[in-house]
């Protein structure tokens, strides 16, 4: 069979249960060793940092890793790079949330650390996701990138923040969102490009919004059965749900593995 690149999200995909009692499935590790054995290339699509994934990637055995939503790349174990944020519109977010006493913080670089002016940001949202840095007097110009921003708010609250509309950004948590790219389709073309591939023979799996973005015509989009809606109708073909054996029925259904 010819070589496939497979692009596989995290959460609701290749992992199931809920955060901090999440598993990967028998059958989706039994289907990823068999695919690389058969010589397909393996991946993870994720809209988290590379220093938040890396090692949950090599935990699950992978070596690559489409991250930040599309902008940064990790072949074989290596971080090629990293594409940070539009720096002047987290400017301009930082600032209004600043004037409207909307609690944030931001990742200046690829690390588990936010940085925050002072401890509201915690105070608001108690996460420990990432370490959150208090640091004096703040100032994000004496940061020259912005790899993500965190801003504390509840559902709705965010139509309040002008700077958002031009700004991709998710909800993990109803206490706060994030501000990240959100464009894993560019991540998974640049990386095979990177390869030397064909996008015909790329395969991507996932359930959430944030993965609406890689589901393109140009090559074979697989919907988790627990995917949302809007998933569903964009994706090649809709297999069972990810803890009801989802990426192995789907892999055999393909013949992608025997």
């Amino acid at each position: 069979m010819k070589k496939k690149y497979f692009f596989f999200d995290i959460d609701g995909t290749l992992a199931v249960g809920r955060p901090g009692k999440q598993y990967i499935p028998a059958s989706a590790k039994a289907a990823l060793k068999k695919l690389e054995e058969q010589g397909h290339f393996i991946c993870i699509a994720t809209g988290r940092s590379q220093a938040m994934a890396y090692d949950y990637m090599q935990q699950l055995g992978f070596k690559n890793m489409v991250s930040d939503g599309g902008n940064g790349l990790t072949i074989n174990n290596r971080l090629l790079g990293i594409k940070p944020l539009d720096y002047d519109k987290c400017a301009a977010l930082i600032e209004e949330c600043t004037s409207k006493n909307i609690p944030w913080g931001f990742s200046p670089e690829n690390s588990k650390i936010r940085l925050a002016p002072d401890e509201s940001f915690f105070n608001a949202t108690h996460d420990i996701y990432m370490e959150t840095r208090v640091v004096k007097n703040l100032n994000i110009k004496d940061y020259p990138q912005i790899f993500k921003v965190n801003v504390a708010c509840f559902p709705g609250e965010e139509e309040k923040i002008e700077a958002l509309k031009s700004l991709p950004w998710c909800r993990g948590h109803k206490e706060y969102l994030f501000v990240e790219p959100a464009d894993k389709a560019a991540g998974i073309k640049a990386m095979v490009d990177y390869l030397g591939g064909d996008f015909g023979d790329v395969v991507v799996f996932g359930d959430g919004k944030n993965d609406l973005n890689m589901f393109k015509p140009e090559w074979t989009s697989i919907a988790m059965g627990n995917a949302i809606d809007e998933v569903k109708q964009k994706a090649s073909y809709i297999t069972a749900n990810a803890e009801d054996d989802g990426i192995y029925k789907a892999c055999r259904r393909f013949s992608w593995i025997n």
